[in-house]
C-alpha cells in the first residue's frame, strides 16, 4: 500500500507502544524505514515488542516510561533524540480504561484514567516541542481518541472526557504550533476486534454482537486499519493536514444510535 521507504529518515516515539494498536504502528513504521522508539510501563511488554521485531528482521528501541510522570516522558523524549539524533513522530497512544457505570466510578478511577489519557498525552506534547519544531521536514503529532468522547460514553465517562480533551487540546495546538511546522492529528478508532480493550469492554461484558451492529459497516476493525491511517498522517502524504480528527470506525459515529 505504501511505498517502502515512505517514512526513511523518521524518528517516531510511540507511547503504548508494548501492545495492542501502538506496536502495531510501530511495527509499521520499523518496516517502512523510521527509527522507531516504544515506551510502556510494562518491561515485559517491552521485551516481547523487541522480540517481536526481531524475529521480523526489525529493529525498535524500548524505554520503559509511565506518562503519568512528566520527566519520564520528558527524559524517554530525550533518550529517542540522543540515539537517532531527531524526532520527527510522536505517537501518543498510551491509554486506561475500564468499564464501570458512573455513580460507582471511584475519584482515583476517575484520575488514573485521566492521568494516563489527558495528561500523559499533554506531558508527551509539551516535552516534544522543541525537538518537533527542530524537525528537518517539519515535526508530527498523532493521538489516538475516539468519536465516543464527542458523543459521551456511558460506561466510561472517564475515559470519554479524556479522550474529548485530547481532541480539543489537538486542534487547539495545530493553530499554536502550525507556525513551528507541526501538523497535531488525532486518529478515533472505532471497535478493533483484535485488542485488549474490545475483548475487556465487549467481549468480556457480553456486548460482541451489540456494538458490532452498532458500526455501518457491521463488524469489527484491525490493528492493521488503525496503523495505516497513522502512515497515512506522519507520511509527507498527509503533508497539508492538520488539526483533523481521522475516524476509522467503520461507520459507528454515524449509526452508533440508531442500532
Amino acid at each position: 500500500m505504501f511505498a517502502a521507504d515512505v517514512l526513511k529518515g523518521k524518528v517516531a516515539l510511540i507511547t503504548g507502544g508494548g501492545g495492542g494498536i501502538g506496536l502495531e504502528i510501530a511495527t509499521a513504521y520499523a518496516r517502512l524505514g523510521a527509527k522507531v522508539v516504544v515506551a510502556s510501563r510494562n518491561q515485559e511488554r517491552l521485551d516481547g515488542a523487541v522480540a517481536s521485531l526481531a524475529a521480523q528482521g526489525l529493529e525498535i528501541l524500548a524505554v520503559q516510561t509511565d506518562v503519568r510522570v512528566y520527566e519520564q516522558i520528558r527524559d524517554a523524549i530525550e533518550t529517542a533524540v540522543e540515539r537517532y539524533g531527531a524526532l520527527d513522530i510522536l505517537v501518543n497512544n498510551a491509554a486506561g480504561n475500564f468499564h464501570c457505570p458512573t455513580a460507582e466510578l471511584s475519584p482515583n478511577g476517575w484520575k488514573t484514567v485521566i492521568d494516563i489519557d489527558l495528561n500523559g498525552t499533554f506531558y508527551g506534547c509539551h516535552a516534544a516541542y522543541k525537538h518537533l519544531k527542530a524537525a528537518r521536514d517539519g515535526g508530527c503529532i498523532i493521538s489516538i481518541a475516539t468519536m465516543l468522547g464527542l458523543s459521551g460514553w456511558p460506561g466510561a465517562a472517564h475515559a470519554g472526557a479524556a479522550k474529548a480533551g485530547i481532541i480539543s487540546l489537538s486542534r487547539a495546538l495545530a493553530v499554536e504550533w502550525g507556525g513551528d511546522n507541526i501538523r497535531v492529528n488525532t486518529i478515533s478508532p472505532g471497535p478493533i476486534g483484535d485488542t485488549e480493550g474490545v475483548r475487556r469492554l465487549y467481549q468480556e461484558t457480553g456486548r460482541e454482537q451489540l456494538e458490532r451492529k452498532k458500526t455501518a459497516l457491521g463488524r469489527f476493525g484491525n490493528k492493521s486499519d488503525i496503523a495505516n491511517a497513522a502512515v497515512y498522517l506522519a507520511s509527507d502524504l498527509g503533508a497539508y493536514i492538520t488539526g483533523e480528527n481521522m475516524v476509522v470506525d467503520g461507520g459507528r459515529w454515524l449509526k452508533y444510535v440508531a442500532a
